[in-house]
């Protein structure tokens, strides 16, 4: 059995398009994340990165 799944398998996963998850491997997001060839493969049981954008109108200003 393997214990990667694809860029399109990560999408469905955590809900998101195929190209903002290559965005976080490029960015190196996502731990154990490797390229062979032209795509990338995740480990299974890789999380979801955090949202890097921050929330507007918090009252403590972080």
């Amino acid at each position: 059995m393997l214990n990667y799944m694809t860029v399109k398998e990560a999408g469905e996963k955590w809900g998101i398009g195929s190209r903002m998850v290559t965005l976080y491997c490029a960015d190196g997001r996502i731990e154990g994340a490797e390229k062979m060839g032209n795509m990338w493969l995740l480990p299974k049981d890789a999380e979801k990165p955090e949202d890097g954008r921050y929330k507007k109108g918090l009252k403590d200003g972080k």
